[in-house]
Parts: structure tokens; C-alpha cells; sequence
């Protein structure tokens, strides 16, 4: 990952990535220590550009990745506090339901849960058909990408949703486990993908009663 000669040191993968651990560290400082940071942001560069097609952003998104891993470690360790659930969706590409499902809660649940998504084995981008049919429902996924599934995530969810990654996730005890079967975006045309859609959100209705009692869906 080495810049090539004469590369500016802006366009350096490295040299951004450094940048990055350096402001996480200071973000996360007493939480993480500094040796943890860079590693998480090293490693989340790594695995994102095992399926990358495009490059280009991929220092910044594993900034965005790693972001989210170091605030679910601190979480998993007690040392962030949770202030609403914390719901995680796997599964195995990331680039169909699992998108779909946390957008979907996102838009409903508001600020009343906090959202994560991940694949046992990400894809390099959303599917087009879940992008456009998303956007029939005012939800842009045009800034999401494919993550993969990682511990510190699982730990710090309290309820895992999944959607045929099967024995792929790690199981912990005293969190909450769905499996919803939905049938796989990549395999359908558009009205299908628009259908498990639809039945997603149903999902997302009766999931959000179970996870914040005594109170209804923003309909």
C-alpha cells in the first residue's frame, strides 16, 4: 500500500490512513488506546478492498467503517454508553436485504434505535435494484457500501437480525436473535425486489414493538 513515486502524499492510501488513526485516536481517547485504533483502521481498509472495483474513496470509507467498529468496541466493553437499542442486520452479501433493512428501520425508528449492517461475505457495491427501489421510498443508499460482518459489531448489538448468512454469525448470549426468511434481491426483478421490501418493512414494524415496549411505529 505503498505510495508510487512522485504520488502526492494526499492521493497516498497511507498517508490518509495515518491521518485517519491519528483523529480516531483522539476521538476515542480513554476509550481505545492508540495501537487499537490504527489497527482497526488498517484492518477495515484491508477488508474493504478485498471487493472494492473502485479505490478511489476507499481510505475514507474505511475511515467510516472503522468509525463505527471502535464506537461498537467501546460499546461491547461498556465504556460508550448505549442510550437506545442497538440493531444489527446481517447478511451474506450486504448489498440487498441487510441495506435494505437497516435504511428501513433508520427511516422508522428514528432517533429511538441506532442501525448497523454487515455481510458474512460483502460484495463490492449495493445492487442497482435496491438503490432505485429505495429511492421510491425517499431513502437514498447512493453513500452506503458493502461492510463485513466483525465481532466488535455482533457483540455490541442487542438484537441481530438475520437474513440467510446462517451459522456465519458468532452467537452471544443475552442478545436478542430473528432470522427473517427473504428471498434474495440479486435473484429478482424489480417488482420482487420491491416486494421484499415491502416485507421487510412489515418486519420492521413488529421488530420495533418488541425492542422499544409501549411504543408504536412512526407510520
Amino acid at each position: 500500500m505503498s505510495a508510487q513515486p512522485g504520488q502526492p502524499p494526499l492521493l497516498d492510501p497511507h498517508a490518509v490512513l495515518h491521518r485517519s488513526s491519528e483523529r480516531l485516536a483522539a476521538h476515542y481517547a480513554g476509550i481505545v488506546n492508540e495501537e487499537t485504533v490504527e489497527r482497526v483502521v488498517y484492518e477495515s481498509y484491508t477488508a474493504l478492498a478485498r471487493t472494492a472495483k473502485v479505490t478511489t474513496h476507499l481510505p475514507s470509507l474505511a475511515y467510516r467503517f472503522a468509525h463505527e467498529r471502535l464506537t461498537a468496541l467501546g460499546q461491547s466493553k461498556g465504556l460508550i454508553t448505549k442510550d437506545v437499542p442497538e440493531v444489527l442486520f446481517v447478511c451474506v452479501q450486504n448489498s440487498g436485504r441487510s441495506q435494505m433493512a437497516a435504511a428501513l428501520l433508520r427511516q422508522v425508528g428514528g432517533d429511538r434505535v441506532h442501525v448497523r449492517s454487515a455481510g458474512s461475505e460483502p460484495s463490492s457495491g449495493i445492487l442497482p435494484t435496491v438503490i432505485e427501489v429505495m429511492r421510491e421510498q425517499g431513502i437514498d443508499l447512493s453513500e452506503e457500501f458493502p461492510k463485513p460482518l466483525t465481532d466488535d459489531v455482533v457483540r455490541a448489538a442487542d438484537a441481530v437480525i438475520t437474513m440467510g448468512c446462517g451459522d456465519a454469525c458468532p452467537i452471544y448470549p443475552g442478545k436478542r436473535y430473528l432470522d427473517w426468511t427473504l428471498e434474495d434481491p440479486a435473484d429478482l426483478d424489480l417488482d420482487g425486489v420491491r416486494q421484499v421490501r415491502d416485507e421487510i418493512r412489515s418486519h420492521i414494524d413488529q421488530l420495533l414493538t418488541e425492542i422499544i415496549p409501549g411504543e408504536g411505529t412512526n407510520t
